[in-house]
């Protein structure tokens, strides 16, 4: 069976030097796959997360912010936005 590469197992050039740097050595492969299942999509919301971070998390529009795995926002006419974000 042929062992994947950093890069299949969905790791840039950069996540595979900072797992690295982070090691103080070359990752073997498990190392290598550990690294990609916590940071990727799935797990580490490593595209999402920054833009998360642009929504207002506070104000008179946000009836319930973070920390309930989900949020709710008033877009006004007696309406409300709910949407739900799996963690883990």
């Amino acid at each position: 069976m042929k062992e994947l590469s950093y890069r299949e197992m969905g790791l840039t050039d950069e996540e595979y030097r900072q797992a690295a740097e982070l090691l103080g050595r070359t990752p073997n492969y498990l190392e290598l796959g550990m690294f990609a299942v916590m940071w990727s999509e799935h797990c580490g919301y490593k595209n999402s997360r920054p833009l998360l971070k642009q929504f207002p998390t506070q104000g008179p529009q946000v009836i319930q912010g973070p920390g309930e795995n989900a949020g709710v926002v008033d877009i006004g006419d007696n309406q409300a936005l709910v949407f739900k974000i799996e963690s883990h």
